[in-house]
């Protein structure tokens, strides 16, 4: 893979860049110092790059009855399952920064039983990574134990998408060959 290039796919983008792509891509550098290469990998076909970018806008940054940090940790979780380096990277960072705790985002990567979590996180996490390996086998009794810690029934349902959305995008990931902005590594350590 070249280095240039975000993913072993060799798509570039869409030449003139739309405009609302360029000031999303602005936006990130602002906020973040960098343009994430997922959002670079989409980039080559705009209608592929505005469905990416507004699902993830939507489950991740959207009022829900999930704060930010579950969203994220629910990440890290389905993507640890799966091994998808591109995500663990990113949204373990995420973690880090979001929680200020650096601990946090390793120990979900490589297993976040270890974290000594509260019972909502727990059940939280233990319902994705079910919906991640055996999304069939889930049942009513899965669904109760998340409302037995509070969850409501929209929240249940947002775990589901939050989850759902991590399994494809780690499955894209993996498969093109996508790469985590070296950036990542090194924020909130």
């Amino acid at each position: 893979m070249s280095d240039d290039l975000p993913t072993a796919l060799d798509l570039p983008p869409v030449d003139p860049m739309p405009e609302h792509i360029s000031k999303y891509f602005g936006v990130c550098d602002d906020k973040l110092g960098f343009v994430p290469n997922v959002l670079r990998a989409y980039a080559f076909d705009a209608a592929k790059f505005d469905a990416f970018s507004a699902m993830y806008n939507d489950l991740m940054l959207a009022d829900s009855g999930l704060t930010k940090l579950e969203r994220e940790m629910i990440a890290v979780v389905v993507s640890s399952v799966n091994k998808c380096f591109y995500c663990l990277t990113a949204h373990g960072q995420a973690v880090r920064a979001l929680s200020g705790d650096p601990k946090l985002g390793e120990m979900l990567v490589m297993n976040w039983r270890v974290a000594g979590l509260d019972a909502r996180l727990t059940a939280m996490l233990t319902f994705a990574e079910k919906v991640t390996k055996a999304s069939a086998e889930v049942t009513e009794d899965d669904r109760t134990a998340l409302r037995a810690v509070g969850f409501t029934d929209r929240d249940i349902w947002d775990i589901t998408a939050v989850t759902g959305f991590f399994n494809m995008t780690n499955r894209m990931a993996s498969a093109t060959d996508m790469r985590p902005n070296d950036d990542y590594h090194a924020l909130d350590r």
